[in-house]
């Protein structure tokens, strides 16, 4: 027996625990993420819908039962709000898919820790955004998300990743990892190396915003890059916002600038030519615009006062961590090949330094919108 055929047999069995008894089913690789193992499983002869697939990466989430009760509660939620009035569009909840005996996870004997999510169709996702419409839809997507979250209490929500999307732990991290010196480093590692001293002053702006009371912690999402949302195959229209794992208490800013990052640079993420990566302002005033069409209700003064700094740091922050785990040794995101993490702190670190050299017109952009 092949490997390949050893691991289908172990795929089919894992997804056997969602299914009704003596029910086939095809599984396939589906998603790019850089976390969790993702699958899509198809049951034959139209036994039942598809669904998502994953095996939750322990190492990262070492509480996964937390994760999978924030879900829960954030799945009953939106579904409540959605359902009740609250929108006047398509919006879809990710809810979760029991096993057999009514659990929302299943545990093999080796550890590996399965859970399974409804799929959403029709439906598409985009790597990259270079249209200002598709932008505006990727605001609104966030937008809804966080306005049918604004009236959750956090104290409902666990944190389920200590220090995620705190910018000033990931500082202290790449300093236990950096060598002292940059004698042994690649021209393009020096490059990263310098870039990180020479913006250190912008790590702790929204921490210290926070500590102020200037910023309110809120439920977020913590990861809406634009991958993550879903939109309606025909109408083009953002539908839902999908991989809910690092939801948690969190500074709306940090969703924001995430979701800027990852739409505003139309090169996308994995682009090779990272000298040309640029910061585009029309996506992003398009974005805010989206954004604030559904959530102005409960934006405050002072979010607003801190959306330019979050837009910078946020592509600083995740250049620093992709960075700082290529010096470690890639032992945090997944790769295909040794270099990958540092071509993608390259792009992040170029965008960041974009909108910098754009700070002027983004604060323009904001101050328009408030």
């Amino acid at each position: 027996m092949t490997v390949e055929s050893l691991e289908t047999d172990r795929l089919m069995a894992v997804a056997s625990r969602f299914l009704p008894p003596s029910c086939r089913a095809e599984v396939r690789e589906f998603g790019n993420g850089n976390i969790n193992k993702t699958y899509l499983v198809t049951p034959e002869n139209g036994q039942g819908e598809p669904f998502v697939l994953q095996q939750l990466n322990t190492a990262v989430f070492k509480r996964p039962d937390l994760v999978m009760r924030n879900i829960r509660a954030i799945a009953r939620h939106l579904e409540a709000r959605a359902t009740g009035g609250a929108l006047a569009r398509r919006w879809e909840v990710p809810h979760v898919r029991l096993t057999r005996e009514g659990a929302d996870h299943w545990q093999a004997e080796d550890g590996s820790y399965w859970r399974a999510l409804r799929f959403i169709e029709p439906s598409r996702t985009v790597d990259t955004v270079r249209d200002p419409e598709l932008a505006r839809e990727v605001g609104v997507a966030l937008g809804t998300f966080h306005a049918l979250l604004s009236d959750l209490p956090v104290e409902e929500l666990a944190d389920t990743l200590p220090g995620f999307h705190i910018a000033p732990e990931y500082l202290a991290h790449y300093d236990r990892v950096a060598p002292s010196s940059t004698d042994s480093l690649s021209a393009e590692e020096a490059w990263c190396a310098r870039f990180v001293e020479e913006h250190r002053d912008w790590v702790p702006v929204l921490e210290r915003a926070r500590e102020r009371g200037l910023l309110r912690v809120r439920p977020i999402h913590g990861d809406p890059k634009v991958n993550n949302i879903l939109f309606d195959h025909a109408s083009g229209r953002a539908v839902a916002l999908v991989d809910l794992d690092t939801v948690k208490p969190g500074l709306v800013q940090y969703d924001i600038g995430d979701c800027m990052r990852s739409s505003c640079n139309p090169d996308g993420e994995e682009t090779e030519r990272w000298q040309d990566v640029r910061f585009d302002p029309e996506l992003a005033k398009a974005l805010l615009e989206g954004y604030l069409e559904v959530a102005r209700g409960f934006f405050e003064e002072a979010d607003f006062d801190f959306l330019p700094d979050s837009f910078r740091l946020i592509a600083f922050e995740l250049g620093l961590r992709f960075f700082a785990d290529h010096l470690a040794g890639d032992v945090y995101f997944k790769v295909s090949r040794h270099g990958q993490n540092l071509a993608r702190a390259l792009v992040q670190f170029r965008l960041a330094e974009s909108v910098d050299e754009r700070f002027d017109e983004l604060k323009a952009i904001v101050q328009a919108l408030r």
